[in-house]
């Protein structure tokens, strides 16, 4: 099997597949969209599933989109997919919920500077909070080292990255719910996990120029070849 997950300069929709596909030791390509299609995104994007990033191709023939289609794909291929029903609808509302903080906090994250930056994270910070507080009861009543067992799943993988990345708009919205902090540990030291953590490309310069720094190279955040 051939995997190219194709996405743009930006820590955002395609981090949870890229961390499940760690995990998992499943190879895959990860590529930038003027990497896997050979020209502009203005250009690319009418032909693409839905007209957005991430898709996922799957041996050179057929193209899965939607973040949340890629990581239950992963998952289930893998062999991770969680046979119970009630627990699956679980982790799939879990799942959702960790979706629904995509905007505003990663565009915020990946893109606002200035005056636009203290706005957005002022607006964003109450909602931020709510959401944390459900998904420290939740992991808090579950009485399991991750959501719904003892390993983690595709929810997992996706709440970790939206509160991973809060740190960036602030890094003391998480010390506020301990449980989470332990939650966040106990992903990121999974060993092919941290692997991974440690050598992506950093997010630098968040709310003055974002840039992802690859290969040791400072790129503006986008979907511009740079």
């Amino acid at each position: 099997m051939n995997l190219k997950l194709i996405y743009f300069k930006m820590r955002a929709l395609a981090e949870a597949p890229r961390i499940l596909f760690h995990y998992t030791g499943i190879e895959f390509e990860d590529l930038m969209s003027w990497e896997y299609y050979g020209e502009d995104w203005s250009i690319t994007k009418p032909k693409v599933s839905f007209k957005q990033l991430p898709v996922l191709i799957i041996d050179d023939k057929h193209e899965v989109a939607q973040s949340i289609a890629i990581l239950n794909y992963i998952e289930k291929i893998a062999g991770l997919d969680i046979k119970d029903q009630i627990q699956s609808a679980k982790a799939d509302a879990i799942l959702q919920s960790a979706q629904e903080l995509f905007a505003p906090l990663n565009p915020t994250v990946n893109f606002a500077t200035g005056e636009n930056f203290i706005e957005k994270r002022d607006t964003i910070k109450p909602i931020l909070m709510s959401r944390f507080d459900d998904f420290d009861r939740i992991l808090t009543s579950s009485g399991k080292k991750y959501f719904i067992d003892e390993k983690p799943h595709a929810c997992d993988f996706a709440v970790f990255h939206h509160l991973d990345l809060s740190k960036k708009l602030d890094p003391t919205l998480i010390e506020n719910f301990p449980r989470l902090e332990k939650f966040i540990y106990d992903i990121s030291s999974i060993d092919s996990v941290a692997n991974y953590l440690n050598n992506r490309p950093e997010l630098i310069d968040v709310s003055i120029e974002p840039k992802l720094l690859i290969n040791g190279i400072p790129h503006p955040t986008g979907v511009k070849q740079t």
